[in-house]
């Protein structure tokens, strides 16, 4: 993986948008991977105030989505919070974590947005620039983008669109629960995008991959075991 998020970058906001703007126009929104044997889910949070950045890693088995590994970075937040630029105050933390898994996913599932951003590079599509990674983006919120009305079954999906361009789908991942917002970051295309989250949706309103992830970053509950001879990075 490459692991320079911010090249050319002065720190600014004005030239973090140029930067954006520039790293959007090497977003690839085709399937361009083999089927998966492992997939990852991240996820980032902040503690003590914000001062400190906290990314979970979660890497899974791509057929039976039990856990293989998972890894926790804190690193200090290196920029302060501003709309639209999240990727660069999450970015070096979360590759931190992608570096302490004991392999490279083949996929990552990012807890956050993918195409569905006002320039076109929420944290999905940023992360999979600059690491070269198929990435999807599932969000619980929209940033930008309308769409018509989603039905209450599981499965059920409307394009989300922002001046008539389909930017991502509203999913319906259980019966009756508030939709998600799947949207492609990179390596993979609208339509494949809702269909893998979809296939790693076991009950819950989360597809496993960002339901660890965000399990891990908010250490709500128990994490399951690793499967054995995978290394427990809680011990």
């Amino acid at each position: 993986m490459h692991t320079s998020p911010f090249a050319d970058w002065d720190g600014t906001a004005q030239q973090a948008r140029v930067l954006q703007s520039t790293l959007a126009e090497r977003v690839v929104l085709e399937d361009d991977f083999v089927p998966p044997r492992m997939i990852a889910g991240v996820d980032v949070g902040f503690e003590e105030q914000g001062s400190i950045t906290l990314a979970a890693a979660v890497l899974l088995d791509a057929d039976t989505l039990q856990l293989m590994a998972h890894s926790v970075a804190r690193i200090p937040t290196s920029m302060p919070y501003v709309p639209g630029l999240l990727s660069f105050r999450e970015l070096p933390a979360l590759l931190q974590a992608l570096r302490d898994l004991p392999q490279i996913p083949d996929l990552i599932y990012c807890d956050g947005l993918g195409i569905a951003h006002p320039r076109r590079l929420g944290i999905a599509s940023h992360l999979g620039v600059v690491t070269g990674l198929p990435t999807i983006g599932v969000a619980k919120s929209i940033l930008v983008g309308t769409h018509a009305e989603l039905p209450q079954e599981k499965g059920a999906r409307v394009p989300l669109r922002r001046a008539g361009e389909q930017v991502g789908w509203m999913l319906r991942s259980k019966d009756k629960v508030k939709p998600l917002i799947v949207s492609p970051g990179h390596r993979v295309s609208m339509a494949t995008a809702v269909e893998l989250v979809l296939a790693c949706c076991r009950g819950y309103r989360l597809p496993e991959p960002t339901r660890l992830a965000d399990r891990l970053a908010s250490r709500r509950g128990e994490m399951p075991a690793p499967q054995a001879g995978t290394p427990d990075l809680f011990g």
